[in-house]
């Protein structure tokens, strides 16, 4: 399957010159359904790219404008991102064995692979776009909805609102 904002760059061809990604309509369209928003409006990036031997350093900038539903009403949300983008693309190790305990550096982990002489950024910027989104973001309808539920407060909605209701107790 194709990502939804391809664009494969080949090593053998970086140059000085920062390049400049633009998601059109349609390929918004499709990043907004896997994200799982209502819609994406812009999405572009700003980038320069550097050649350490196999090792592609991409840095720079992207911005987006989104709409997405209210964590806790579900209406129309709408969201930007301008954030910084540093990406680091290696070639491919060899398949790591299954039962290989792995252990990386501070610097590896933000690796992404590539294999043979190219690599895509577009699909590297998308995940750091999905990285933008918070899944949690409120409106200014959400206490309405939440008084409206029953929920007293916002503590009562959050990942350990189900342990609230528990109580040790002494055997």
């Amino acid at each position: 399957m194709t990502p939804e904002f391809s664009r494969v760059m080949d090593i053998r061809h970086i140059g000085p010159a920062p390049i400049a990604l633009a998601a059109n309509a349609e390929e918004r369209k499709a990043l907004a359904a896997r994200f799982g928003l209502v819609a994406i409006n812009a999405f572009e990036a700003r980038v320069t790219l550097s050649a350490e031997g196999d090792t592609i350093t991409a840095t720079g900038r992207f911005t987006a404008d989104w709409v997405q539903p209210c964590a806790v009403s579900g209406e129309d949300l709408p969201q930007q991102a301008d954030e910084a983008v540093a990406l680091r693309f290696v070639p491919s190790l060899a398949q790591a064995d299954a039962e290989e305990e792995i252990e990386l550096s501070d610097m590896e982990v933000d690796e992404i692979e590539y294999s043979g002489t190219s690599f895509d950024l577009g699909e590297a910027l998308a995940q750091s776009l999905a990285l933008a989104i918070d899944p949690f973001a409120a409106g200014p309808e959400a206490e309405r909805a939440r008084k409206t539920a029953g929920i007293v407060d916002e503590s009562a909605t959050g990942p350990f609102a189900a342990l609230a209701g528990l109580k040790l107790t002494k055997d």
